[in-house]
């Protein structure tokens, strides 16, 4: 049975480790018995876990669209996982799905113990305490310096004092902007920003990272080197979930790539990806 996927084409009987592609393909998309038993062999419950999800999107404009339709897909503990596809195609609606800004018009949507199907109002700034999230256009407090900045995410959920200041240098360390404490956002360049808003994802201590195009705005060398400090943070245990259109970025730095297209989620070859 041959499915078409994005560009290219996925086969239920294709030959284990083997993945083919058409000869107008941009990248190539592995077959679906070697997703399921690399991934859904571990004893412990995947962290993420999608199942038959639909979510539509509509606006004055436009009319009631799927975005995604009955996908279903699993992310383990620990996983560096990005999302690909072109502009439009969901990959940011997956991620709202995930720290439940919207809710799937059917399906469920479970994040750790959060299931979207059970999950009160109430419950959603535990779950968002769990999770950080990265935007592509900062979102930074343009009237607070970068320490305050970064010590916003610790005050809005009630901590006070020394243990915040210890905390934040900590974070601020991490990324590299100690010296920059004292700085406003528009005294920043663009990659000292997106510095400043990892710090501020993570110094909760976050089980998961969410990036939305978190090198959209960034010249390469600045996006190579945001990407090498999400990857130090997988690599301390941290799951890290990306969504992007750099494709040099993920054939540079490759890991589990999923494709957002024709509102389904495929697995695909980071290697094969081309622009």
């Amino acid at each position: 049975m041959m499915q078409k996927g994005f560009t290219g084409y996925w086969s239920s009987k294709t030959e284990r480790g083997v993945w083919r592609t058409s000869s107008a393909t941009s990248f190539c998309v592995y077959s679906r018995a070697i997703i399921s038993d690399r991934h859904h062999s571990s004893s412990i419950d995947p962290v993420i876990e999608l199942s038959n999800v639909t979510i539509s999107y509509s606006s004055q404009e436009i009319a009631t669209k799927p975005v995604l339709e009955n996908v279903s897909v699993k992310i383990e503990r620990g996983e560096l996982v990005y999302l690909v596809g072109p502009t439009g195609s969901g990959k940011s609606s997956l991620l709202r799905l995930l720290y439940m800004e919207t809710e799937p018009d059917s399906g469920v949507v479970r994040v750790a113990d959060f299931r979207s199907d059970k999950m009160k109002q109430s419950d959603i700034p535990y779950l968002r305490r769990s999770l950080g999230v990265v935007f592509q256009d900062f979102q930074l407090l343009p009237d607070r310096n970068v320490f305050d900045n970064v010590a916003f995410a610790q005050y809005v959920t009630g901590n006070r004092g020394k243990a915040v200041k210890n905390r934040v240098l900590h974070v601020l360390s991490r990324v590299g902007l100690s010296h920059k404490r004292r700085q406003f956002p528009h005294e920043l360049s663009g990659g000292e920003q997106q510095r400043v808003v990892i710090a501020r994802a993570i110094i909760n201590e976050p089980w998961i990272m969410l990036a939305d195009e978190p090198t959209g705005n960034l010249d390469p060398t600045v996006a190579d080197d945001i990407q090498k400090l999400l990857i130090g943070l997988h690599r301390s245990g941290m799951t890290v979930i990306m969504a992007t259109h750099d494709y040099r970025l993920v054939r540079n730095f490759p890991a589990r790539t999923l494709a957002v297209m024709n509102r389904r989620i495929v697995e695909v070859d980071p290697r094969s990806l081309s622009t």
